[in-house]
């Protein structure tokens, strides 16, 4: 996520993702990021609108994202895991791609393109509400190589966060620590924390606080890949293999076992921003 440049607990129900139809959760992952980049278009174009100070533009444009990301991972992932970012979900099938635990070939080739869709049409959304040009390619220029070091580190925080939670049995706390992430990361990166190539494609489309110029946008999803393949390795390296969590299910997952039920409030999440 970034600008200048992904809440409370909720119950779920006791459906694993995976009974989910695969039809309806790539919507589900195109319609969650479509709003999650409209979030940060939308406030970047208003905080814009409202001041001039940039610190103050980016802590609008930050806090916005934080509560817009915890509120769409609750209301969709116990639909989809919530994703809306590849490398969240090209993690998932590498992590689980030996056993049952992740989406195989055929949800990565759904989600994907669903997700890309989805940051594009949220981009245009954004601009059309605030009476912009619906399609405007940005010429927002961030071609530097400790941007591009930002973004490794700031995916890769994101990754091992999501896949730690999970293999340290505290998935139900996911939805509150991935949005706090993006909003700390928004600050502590020299890139303000992209960290997903969807949403990075979908900031393309336009000329605005959020966005970023075609030209920057294939160093940065090359910096994003190495993140995520760091933050797998810092998962390993900190929490070892994965073992069974007791009554936690981490939503990144697509394997048969249940998540939550609805008796006991749980956190869904999986994504970024």
């Amino acid at each position: 996520m970034s600008a200048s440049a992904p809440v409370t607990s909720v119950p779920v129900a006791s459906v694993p993702v995976a009974s989910v139809p695969l039809a309806r959760r790539a919507a589900a992952e195109a319609v969650g990021t479509a709003a999650l980049v409209a979030v940060v278009v939308g406030s970047g174009i208003q905080a814009s609108e409202l001041t001039r100070d940039i610190g103050v533009q980016l802590l609008a444009n930050s806090l916005a994202t934080v509560f817009g990301l915890g509120v769409l991972i609750a209301l969709l992932g116990p639909v989809s895991g919530a994703h809306f970012n590849p490398v969240v979900t090209l993690a998932a099938w590498f992590a689980g791609r030996r056993g049952a635990d992740g989406p195989g070939p055929r949800e990565v080739a759904a989600y994907v393109p669903a997700q890309i869709a989805g940051a594009i049409a949220g981009a245009v959304l954004a601009d059309a509400m605030f009476a912009r040009p619906m399609v405007h390619w940005s010429t927002h220029d961030r071609s530097a190589g400790h941007l591009w070091l930002g973004e490794v580190v700031a995916t890769a925080g994101l990754i091992w966060l999501i896949f730690g939670l999970a293999r340290a049995g505290r998935a139900h706390l996911a939805s509150v620590a991935v949005a706090s992430y993006i909003g700390a990361a928004y600050w502590f990166t020299s890139s303000t924390s992209f960290a997903n190539p969807a949403v990075t494609i979908g900031r393309a489309f336009t000329d605005t606080f959020a966005g970023i110029a075609p030209a920057s946008v294939v160093p940065f999803l090359a910096a994003q890949l190495v993140g995520a393949g760091l933050g797998l390795v810092l998962v390993a390296v900190t929490f070892g293999r994965p073992t069974p969590a007791a009554g936690d299910e981490v939503t990144v997952r697509h394997g048969e076992r249940q998540l939550p039920s609805p008796a006991r409030p749980a956190d869904e999440s999986a994504v970024s921003s």
